[in-house]
């Protein structure tokens, strides 16, 4: 284990070198999820070849001692700290101690033992909801921690927020090069369609496929209709982060989105016709909408010379048609 003084001197001249190496050694946590596994794709598709993963049997990264055994048998240049556990509204709500205990556990021994281990950059992927709930719109990365959060995923958000921090931290106290980024809503390929504990997109295209499957007249939809939302593709996430792993390097965090919104009425419906449903769409006006409004603001981003490339129902139809090759208890 690096002490403090030897921390500091190495990460002085680890820091000279911004951008990656084809050679480099990449520990990408959470590789199973959406994320994490189209963050090895776009790696692999842009020439690195020593990608490393690590399943839960492999390492359960809520465990300290596994975590270190795999930093030191391994000796990774460079992590993606994708691995978290998520959920949507009714996850959240339904298992808050589980939500902020595993990604408490998940972020403080991965974050801490890649400094122990000599790794040259980490990136933490956050999430948009580690904004305010009534957060000025779009969301600037400067309005973290200035409101409330969004009641139905405060438990998540605070572990994120707890993460960033740490980061950040560990940048001002021994200079390592642990960036940070929030993408907004993410969808596509490797989702969960478990309509128990996934996102809003994954779940409507379930809703959708199994009702046309069954001929069924109506759909009905939590909430009102009237949040309003943004949603970028897996595969766009993924390309954003290897741009900042080759580029960037601060202590500001950095906003991933599209700045395209629509309204949750509008989705569906866009969804409906993906997926080809025709009935009807009705809205259950006793269930929670979640943040009336979350757009994001990703200038800094476009700024450094990002843009997306994959339109809404382009994706969309990429996702369902994932859903359908692998899905396939309900395909």
């Amino acid at each position: 284990m690096l002490d403090v003084k030897r921390g500091m001197g190495d990460w002085q001249a680890i820091n000279q070198r911004r951008t990656m190496q084809p050679t480099d050694k990449i520990f990408v946590a959470g590789h199973r999820g959406m994320v994490g596994s189209a963050i090895v794709r776009k790696l692999e598709q842009s020439g690195f070849s020593n990608v490393l993963t690590a399943g839960r049997e492999h390492t359960d990264l809520t465990d300290r001692a596994a975590v270190d055994a795999l930093f030191g048998d391994e000796q990774p240049g460079v992590v993606v700290l994708a691995a978290a556990r998520v959920g949507g509204i009714h996850a959240n709500n339904s298992f808050p101690a589980d939500f902020i205990r595993d990604n408490l556990q998940i972020q403080t021994n991965v974050i801490d033992s890649a400094w122990n281990h000599g790794v040259g950059k980490l990136l933490f992927l956050g999430s948009s909801c580690i904004y305010p709930r009534l957060a000025e719109q779009p969301i600037r990365e400067d309005s973290l921690l200035t409101g409330p959060l969004e009641p139905t995923n405060e438990w998540y958000a605070i572990a994120k927020i707890a993460g960033i921090k740490m980061c950040q931290a560990y940048r001002r106290q021994y200079g390592f090069d642990a960036i940070c980024v929030q993408p907004t809503n993410v969808y596509g390929s490797g989702d969960n369609f478990d309509l128990q504990s996934s996102h809003v997109v994954a779940a409507l295209i379930r809703k959708f496929h199994e009702a046309k499957a069954r001929g069924d007249a109506t759909v009905t939809v939590w909430g009102t209709g009237t949040p309003r939302r943004e949603f970028i593709h897996v595969d766009d996430l993924a390309d954003a982060c290897v741009f900042l792993l080759n580029g960037y390097s601060a202590e500001e965090i950095v906003n991933i989105g599209t700045g395209q919104e629509v309204t949750i009425a509008e989705f569906s419906a866009i969804v409906a016709h993906v997926v080809g449903f025709k009935g009807d769409i009705v809205y259950d006006a006793d269930m929670p909408d979640g943040t009336p409004r979350k757009l994001i603001d990703s200038s800094r981003l476009a700024g450094l010379g990002w843009s997306p490339g994959i339109g809404l129902e382009d994706g969309l139809a990429q996702a369902y048609r994932w859903f359908l090759e692998n899905v396939t208890d309900t395909a």
